[in-house]
């Protein structure tokens, strides 16, 4: 008679998975609350584990199974006559099934309030151990560890299904090395980073197309949590190295406003954004804030894509449309151009988590900082001209987009919307010149932001050209007076943030 060991914490399905066995002739051998609830359910060839053991559960269930009557019978290889030989005077019968799901320690870690007795607690040790046990003899022995199986493991009984049961066995050692890689970093003190990735898809190629490339996800990850690797795609051609590092940045950005509103970035920098009570107008004023520099890029809105902002991306080129919802009919409008990515976004509100991490790697180490939660308020202004500003509301949206751009970072607003935008550039007064070239005649009564102080007053005297009206910009230079000098005699306001935002 065939035995199988069942002991799980998630008992979805079990009793009838158990009914299927017995009535395909198995003995089972179970454990504490799973036998207590087969025997309930009138589950027939049932025997608590302490019956084949000899020896009671003991310490409130931490010592049940960890028994050489269990490993022998699991571990034994059944061609090898030494093996059985040594099974047969010691008592062990053979154990052809286990069927194991473990205590929840990846779930308990989420719980709010939790104590670390009660994270202790949840380390499964014999759960781990039997499916490694089980999965190292997959040649005789099913190894069962999730629930999705059970119909598919009932089907292959009694057929010569070697390679089903390696197929058990590679997901059982992966829920086993992720269940360790998850105590270990709850255990970690910081001097090694464990990190683990399961492959989603291979991509045409990298940044370029000499260059391959593989689309890795972070084993482990909220499923809620905001993430490209979380989006939904709906629509479209598979998403290249570049579209993804750009919806990623496109992510970052929405997620600084409340109101409705959208942007367009390219090259993960953003070309356009704007903020408006309507997101059609929000959507509008983005792609017209620099519809040259918008051509082929991401557009990402933080509301509901209506039929009418689809109507307005069919007239222009765009890669990517993200958004965490889309009317029927919008998406119908979308569809229509088959090369279209379109991807439905989860949540808007899970990178505020302060525990998330930021890391960038380099050849041969790994940079790792608190991932960039800061969040411009009117609270953490400080006015440092003798003019007072009256655009608070531009000032504070300008920063926020500010931090998206690459340093050094210059973007100049009005009205919430972006005018130019000056990227990347090795003096802060280049990124001001392209700023004022792109937003031209538009800038007279703007609103500057730039991510880092003003080392020199020509930036300031140059604005003062283009007639901007405030400046927002953290402080913090030895040059500090002799700025703020040059916006009172130009009549510009000026506040400090006194918290720099570069991205490099």
């Amino acid at each position: 008679m065939k035995r199988a060991l069942i002991s799980v914490y998630d008992k979805t399905g079990i009793v009838e998975f158990s009914k299927e066995l017995v009535l395909s002739g198995w003995e089972i051998i179970s454990t504490g609350g799973t036998y207590k609830l087969l025997k309930e359910n009138n589950i027939s060839n049932l025997k608590e584990v302490s019956e084949v053991t000899n020896f009671p559960e003991i310490m409130n269930g931490r010592v049940k199974t960890l028994d050489p009557h269990i490993y022998g019978g699991l571990l034994a290889v059944r061609n090898n006559n030494d093996h059985l030989k040594q099974a047969k005077e010691n008592n062990i019968n053979m154990i052809d099934m286990v069927v194991v799901n473990l205590y929840p320690f990846e779930e308990t870690l989420k719980k709010k309030n939790v104590t670390h007795e009660e994270i202790i607690e949840n380390i499964d040790i014999g759960g781990p151990t039997m499916i490694r046990a089980a999965a190292k003899n997959y040649e005789s022995v099913y190894v069962v560890t999730d629930l999705k199986d059970y119909n598919e493991v009932i089907r292959q009984l009694g057929v010569d299904n070697s390679d089903f049961r390696k197929k058990l066995a590679e997901k059982a050692f992966k829920l086993t090395s992720e269940y360790d890689f998850n105590i270990n970093n709850y255990f970690s003190s910081n001097k090694r980073i464990n990190w683990q990735f399961e492959k989603l898809d291979d991509l045409r190629y990298g940044e370029n197309p000499y260059q391959k490339a593989t689309f890795f996800k972070e084993v482990g990850l909220y499923p809620e949590f905001p993430s490209i690797v979380n989006t939904e795609v709906l629509h479209g051609k598979q998403l290249s190295y570049n579209n993804i590092m750009d919806a990623d940045a496109a992510l970052a950005l929405i997620q600084e406003f409340d109101m409705p509103a959208a942007a367009v970035l390219k090259h993960a920098n953003p070309c356009g954004v704007a903020q408006d009570k309507d997101i059609t107008k929000a959507f509008k004023k983005a792609y017209l804030a620099d519809s040259k520099s918008a051509f082929g890029g991401v557009i990402i809105l933080n509301k509901e894509c209506s039929s009418k902002i689809a109507e307005e991306i069919n007239k222009v080129f765009a890669e990517i449309v993200m958004a965490p919802s889309f009317e029927k009919e919008a998406l119908n409008i979308l569809k229509s151009k088959k090369n279209l990515r379109i991807l439905k976004i989860k949540s808007l509100d899970n990178l505020k988590d302060s525990k998330l991490k930021d890391y960038r790697k380099v050849v041969g180490g790994l940079l790792v900082q608190d991932y960039n939660n800061y969040k411009i308020d009117q609270k953490d202004l400080k006015i440092v001209t003798d003019v007072k500003p009256d655009n608070l509301d531009d000032l504070i949206f300008g920063y926020r987009v500010v931090k998206h751009i690459k340093s050094n970072a210059i973007c100049l607003v009005k009205d919430g919307v972006t005018l130019g935008i000056g990227a990347g550039q090795m003096s802060r007064v280049d990124a001001v010149e392209i700023a004022m070239s792109k937003a031209g005649s538009k800038a007279k009564g703007s609103a500057l932001a730039s991510d880092a102080f003003f080392p020199f007053r020509d930036s300031i005297d140059k604005l003062a050209e283009f007639g901007v009206k405030s400046i927002i910009q953290p402080g913090g230079s030895i040059k500090d007076d002799e700025i703020i000098e040059a916006a009172n005699e130009h009549k510009i306001s000026m506040v400090f943030t006194q918290n720099r935002v570069f991205k490099h």
